[in-house]
């Protein structure tokens, strides 16, 4: 009777507790049918995954206005059932602590100043598969072994701070160096602003970005300055894009190009891209789409050239 009165006691206790946590399952499968050509290469047509995922997170009401919470996500291919990686939680693999201070993360997760510039405007499906933005650079960040800090909302601002630890890692012949990210947005009524930094060892970007509503039309565009350091040319990157609703139908175009510089693949010598997209909500959850994406590079033997022509649907759940 004492070890049963003992149990119900600790339950009644562990109970609040326990009324406080949640955990969500959520995920996207994103899958589309191409038709594709690379380069000189023949056309082929493929089954193509657009960054599928699946993930769990979960949070603690802590009290007095503070929160634990944490994110697993695994990003999976949809096309061959295969993960996109080697690690598992390839996507995001962080815990957190917020409150009225903003919030601290520590672990893995995708950098801000990529949401706060490219990825924002890239409003059709969401900067995934081949009509990704292809000229976008990413030096100067890493996603893994991070510490970062949240700004809270003040009026409109928010930030992320971003470091990333080497750990003496080797990549390479060289020791992995500390990174450094930083990201700004605001958001206020239908103006949308964006600025992103981020580097590591000579490697280094900052991009700026802005996206307006204007009724059934949302205008936006991105300017990105790659710094690769090591005696190679700097590179000028951008892209507007534009976006018209009518009803459940979305009419995408977003045109992107790049100047010579750099010190990798076909960019090394410029490049544009073109994507021409449409849209279909079937509900807040579930799209149909077709879009037309190619990439132009002024290289020679068109090596950094492609072109495809997709159909296909998301579902998030």
């Amino acid at each position: 009777m004492k070890k049963i009165a003992l149990v119900a006691a600790l339950a009644a206790v562990a109970a609040p507790a326990f009324a406080q946590s949640s955990v969500t399952l959520w995920g996207r499968i994103n899958t589309s049918v191409e038709s594709q050509k690379t380069g000189d290469a023949d056309r082929v047509v493929a089954v193509q995954n657009n960054s599928s995922r699946l993930g769990f997170k979960g949070n603690e009401d802590l009290g007095g206005g503070l929160k634990a919470s944490f994110m697993l996500e695994h990003g999976l291919n949809s096309d061959d059932g295969k993960q996109t990686s080697t690690a598992f939680w390839n996507r995001e693999a962080a815990v957190q602590l917020s409150g009225a201070f903003g919030a601290i993360k520590a672990g893995l997760w995708f950098n801000g100043s990529y949401f706060a510039t490219a990825d924002y405007v890239s409003m059709h499906n969401h900067d995934t598969g081949t009509s990704s933005d292809a000229l976008y650079s990413g030096i100067g960040w890493t996603t893994g072994n991070k510490v970062g800090y949240f700004l809270p909302n003040i009026g409109g601002l928010t930030g992320e701070f971003s470091v990333h630890a080497g750990e003496g890692a080797k990549v390479g012949t060289s020791v992995e160096k500390h990174a450094y990210d930083a990201a700004l947005n605001y958001d206020m009524g239908p103006l949308h602003l964006g600025a992103g930094y981020s580097s590591q060892g000579d490697g280094s970007q900052y991009a700026v970005r802005g996206l307006y509503e204007l009724g059934a039309f949302t205008f936006g565009g991105y300017y990105q300055r790659e710094e690769t350091g090591n005696g190679y040319k700097a590179r000028d990157i951008g892209r507007v894009s534009a976006m018209y609703t009518l009803g459940a139908s979305e009419f995408h175009i977003n045109v992107g190009g790049t100047t010579s510089g750099g010190n990798g693949s076909f960019m090394t010598n410029g490049a544009k891209q073109y994507t021409l997209a449409y849209n279909y909500n079937l509900s807040k959850r579930t799209k149909v789409y077709a879009f037309y994406t190619a990439v132009d590079s002024t290289a020679d033997h068109h090596v950094g050239d492609f072109d495809s022509l997709a159909v296909g649907i998301r579902h998030n759940f």
